[in-house]
């Protein structure tokens, strides 16, 4: 059922002018996703995440490229803390542990590739 849903999302976007930043508001407190594609090849998702909020360190099992659109976010991958900012982007390598934190409110797309 869910994945009907995100088809029909997926299709109210087809063959459309949109503005990435206009796909989800910000939530006060919370981290908001829309998946823009969700094929067996990989994903593109879109995120906003309030000041303060982020996904705690995981693993996948494939390459995934972050873009920012607006705000700034900390990624930490192996370890390592990088500070992205508007327009700046990261590839965070297949399984090498990661996670992310709203040092301002923050936009992004994550794009995952599968194979």
């Amino acid at each position: 059922m869910e994945n009907d849903k995100e088809q029909t999302d997926m299709e109210k976007l087809m063959a459309k002018v949109i503005r990435l930043t206009d796909l989800a508001s910000y939530q006060e407190g919370s981290v908001v996703s829309r998946t823009i594609i969700n094929k067996k090849t990989g994903t593109v998702t879109f995120f906003a995440f309030d000041e303060g909020q982020g996904l705690s360190e995981h693993t996948a099992p494939f390459d995934a490229l972050v873009y920012l659109l607006e705000g700034e976010a900390e990624i930490v991958i192996s370890g390592k803390p990088l500070l992205l900012k508007d327009g700046e982007m990261v590839i965070m390598p297949a399984n090498q542990p990661h996670a992310l934190r709203a040092v301002k409110k923050f936009k992004m797309i994550l794009t995952m590739i599968r194979s």
